[in-house]
């Protein structure tokens, strides 16, 4: 769909230049003397550079819609995570680095993940925000350690290190951000 240069938004997808372009930021400048123009800066969806662009305010660009749909994830082979459409039960396939580490880490059989596609190719990955993980090492308390507030590190059972309180043990349950990889509250 053609819209206006000036209309563009952050989080809008366009197609510039045979390229898919998600909207980073867009400033309306008005020279001294001239046209009022729409300053872009947009990230390329699939290599993930990015660009500035000028635009006349009445420019037309073709903006996309992204298909969203949930698919719930089946199981990971080697760099590629295999997802079914949670509504259609077709499977695809999507590359580790559309998903994002430390977020693939912690995908888990079953788990509902939102995946944002452009005419049937798998562009991001969004997994819920936090997972529950069991903590499988765990260096032991030091005493007076509890007297401020310091972490240690431990190792979850999808292989990553994440700094935990003190009072974590080894075969804790534990909920972890899934952006960062960091420590927020024990399971209950």
């Amino acid at each position: 769909m053609k819209v206006n240069a000036n209309t563009l938004r952050k989080g809008n997808v366009i197609e510039h230049n045979g390229k898919l372009w998600a909207i980073v930021s867009n400033q309306l400048l008005s020279p001294g003397k001239g046209a009022a123009v729409a300053q872009v800066e947009m990230r390329d969806v699939r290599s993930g550079a990015k660009d500035n662009v000028r635009f006349r305010t009445q420019e037309q660009v073709e903006r996309v819609r992204l298909e969203q749909d949930e698919f719930q994830f089946l199981y990971a082979d080697g760099d590629d995570y295999n997802f079914m459409n949670t509504k259609s039960f077709e499977q695809i396939v999507v590359k580790k680095d559309i998903i994002g580490m430390p977020a693939a880490a912690f995908l888990q059989e079953g788990m509902i993940v939102e995946i944002e596609s452009f005419e049937g190719e798998p562009l991001s990955a969004q997994i819920p925000d936090t997972a529950v993980v069991t903590v499988t090492e765990a260096e032991p308390v030091i005493k007076g350690q509890t007297a401020t507030t310091s972490y240690k590190p431990a190792i979850v059972d999808n292989g990553l290190k994440i700094m935990v309180p003190p009072f974590i043990d080894v075969g804790t349950k534990i909920v972890v951000r899934t952006e960062d990889a960091s420590y927020v509250e024990r399971a209950k």
